[in-house]
């Protein structure tokens, strides 16, 4: 039997969020701490799309006014990047992977302040719908793991931030260009913010110019091909026959995915309690649900895929 289309597209996305869900194991892996990790993914990966002439011909034809903004949502992706991954390092894959199931909730409340829309009361019973589950996320982690969850919400609030920003540029640029552009100011943000952290956010400073040995070089560009260009590159393709409801709810798995690849490899299941386990149930039960009240609108912001992992694809 022939596969369809839709099948192998269905395919595609599931392959793209299996992927996502190794970038948390990658991260706990690498054995560098958070800052320099997502400093060499964003550079590796602004090299990789450097070298695609495409790249320099849509951004040639932004203006001045287009690349600021695009370079202000990439501050914003390298703090979303560096608060993941610094959830991982301070707890560990399955914990930030949950937190990050809470960026539709802070989509829901955030977006409509940004995109200057009415607020819809069903988005706040979706959000109110994950805070049982999320009082048993935290009941259910060691004591010395919740700073870890406390930095991931915040990563998932700014998935939430950035994601809604960049929903208001969608139509204005090539998907490649902006992943360079933003990644790219994502990298001089990083570099500009290192000797602050200290100050700023103490639990995730560190020495910034740190180069990594073989074996976490060999994991870098892993994360940064593996993980992230080519999972863009075929879910770019994979959205043109696939609904953004369907999208949603394939999507909705990367943390399921992350966290059993996560018992799996790092045997991550004798640190947390079964109230953890109860309290991803609940928050991923809600998420799925989440696609239920927008089936019907379009995918049409592929630019977060090579940003945020998958959150807020289908929205």
């Amino acid at each position: 039997m022939p596969m369809t289309d839709t099948r192998k597209a269905l395919l595609q996305i599931h392959f793209c969020v299996l992927l996502w869900g190794v970038t948390a194991i990658l991260g706990k892996l690498i054995t560098l701490p958070a800052l320099p990790l997502v400093w060499w993914r964003m550079l590796l990966v602004v090299a990789m799309l450097a070298l695609l002439p495409r790249v320099w011909r849509g951004l040639a034809r932004l203006s001045p006014r287009l690349v600021a903004g695009y370079c202000g949502i990439g501050a914003l992706v390298a703090l979303h990047w560096l608060t993941f991954y610094g959830a991982i390092k301070l707890a560990n894959a399955s914990v930030a992977a949950t937190c990050i199931a809470l960026a539709p909730v802070f989509t829901a409340v955030v977006e409509p302040w940004i995109a200057k829309r009415p607020f819809q009361p069903r988005e706040l019973v979706f959000g109110l719908a994950v805070l049982p589950g999320v009082a048993l996320v935290v009941g259910g982690v060691p004591a010395g793991m919740r700073l870890g969850v406390a930095i991931g919400a915040l990563s998932a609030l700014l998935v939430a931030v950035f994601g809604s920003f960049n929903k208001r540029m969608v139509a204005h640029a090539d998907p490649l260009t902006v992943t360079a552009l933003e990644l790219g100011a994502g990298t001089l943000t990083l570099t500009l913010l290192a000797p602050l952290l200290p100050f700023v956010l103490p639990a995730l400073a560190s020495e910034l110019w740190v180069l990594p040995d073989l074996h976490d070089g060999l994991l870098l560009l892993a994360l940064s091909g593996l993980c992230t260009l080519l999972p863009f590159a075929l879910a770019l393709v994979a959205l043109r026959h696939l609904s953004a409801y369907t999208v949603q709810l394939v999507t909705n798995l990367e943390p399921v995915y992350a966290i059993v690849l996560a018992m799996l490899f790092l045997g991550e299941q004798h640190e947390l309690r079964p109230l953890f386990y109860l309290g991803v149930a609940i928050i991923v039960g809600a998420v799925f649900l989440h696609p239920l009240l927008n089936r019907r609108r379009p995918v049409q912001h592929p630019e977060l895929l090579a940003t945020a992992e998958a959150r807020n694809l289908g929205e």
